[in-house]
């Protein structure tokens, strides 16, 4: 594309924006991973080469400096060929950008945090009614990459992002004294000791997949929700019903889409790296859920985790519902219901 470079320096304005209204969302710890994180991204270096701790704190430093500016300005719109577009209209500017075989994504996360990425498009599905893109390479992106994102029923899937994110796991895993779990299981399919990047690239390709159930179990949620769940999001936001609410939708997910899909297929190096990374508020209000896991692995049984993910469907459906009628009915005043309510409903 001619106006790549234009296009890109755009988006990470937009980018550069968000983060600076947002990067104090975070706490220190979580934001200096993220910003090491992004260093390397943004200079190339390679999951594998150490970082060099002097040109990491002066980067640090000058992207502050940056953001101090940034803040109070809008977010710039995103020129193409047939004229400056808002950079929310991601369906409009995927229009131009597709046939060019490039892909760009806009949307909300959490704490209502904007993200925004545009990268060179690796493949375009179409699934169960919604489109998939997979993009590669990014050209510019924000202090958080989510792997995965959907919106109006269409998913970007970050293959960048996601291969990343399995590194830090593996990472963290060995970090750990390579400890005898869930994590230590899905490692297992592969070799990384003997060929890394290869073995990287073979669980990124797996996990995709996996990204792309959990992200069409979120659609799905959301046509049964409808807009009310987003109108209640907005009220809930920063504060912990919000988080509660995104874990609710999350297993709502994975209940009715990720998980049975993963069990019918056998994908067990799949199965065992969501359980690697089940944790925070999901595995809070669904310790059911791991007691299951467990016990498939000590004596292969399949049945009670199955058992559970249907519950789970039924349970995480009605929870979620009913979170939407009670922001219907209270408004600003439903968070003083919905944290207990949540709290009451874990599901053992």
């Amino acid at each position: 594309m001619q106006d790549l470079k234009t296009l890109a320096t755009a988006v990470q304005r937009n980018c550069d924006i968000s983060d600076a209204r947002h990067a104090r969302d975070y706490s220190l710890c979580v934001y200096l991973l993220k910003m090491r994180e992004y260093f390397r991204w943004e200079r190339g270096y390679r999951l594998t080469e150490n970082l060099p701790r002097d040109e990491l704190g002066n980067w640090v430093v000058a992207r502050e400096q940056l953001w101090e500016g940034l803040e109070p300005r809008d977010f710039d719109c995103l020129p193409l060929a047939d004229g400056c577009h808002d950079p929310f209209e991601a369906e409009a500017v995927n229009r131009r950008l597709v046939p060019e075989g490039l892909v760009y994504s806009a949307g909300y996360g959490r704490f209502v945090k904007p993200h925004f990425f545009v990268g060179r498009l690796l493949r375009h599905e179409h699934r169960d009614g919604f489109q998939i893109f997979v993009a590669t390479d990014e050209y510019a992106r924000d202090l958080t990459a989510p792997p995965a994102m959907s919106r109006g029923g269409q998913i970007f899937i970050r293959r960048e992002s996601l291969r990343r994110m399995l590194w830090e796991h593996v990472e963290g895993w060995r970090w750990h004294k390579r400890p005898e779990n869930a994590m230590a299981r899905a490692i297992a399919h592969y070799d990384f000791d003997g060929d890394p990047e290869r073995a990287l690239d073979l669980m990124t390709e797996s996990e995709i997949s996996a990204a792309v159930l959990h992200e069409l179990g979120e659609c799905a949620a959301g046509e049964r929700l409808g807009s009310a769940w987003s109108e209640m999001m907005l009220t809930v936001a920063r504060s912990k019903v919000e988080v509660q609410a995104r874990a609710v939708r999350d297993l709502v997910a994975d209940c009715a889409v990720t998980l049975p899909a993963l069990l019918e297929q056998g994908a067990e190096p799949s199965l065992h790296f969501f359980f690697a990374n089940l944790r925070g508020m999901r595995q809070e209000l669904f310790p059911g859920l791991t007691r299951a896991y467990e016990h498939w692995v000590s004596v292969g049984d399949l049945g009670e985790l199955w058992r559970l993910v249907e519950e789970g469907q039924r349970h995480w459906q009605h929870v979620a519902r009913t979170l939407v009628d009670m922001h219907q009915d209270l408004d600003d005043a439903c968070m003083d219901v919905m944290l207990p309510y949540v709290e009451s409903h874990r599901l053992n």
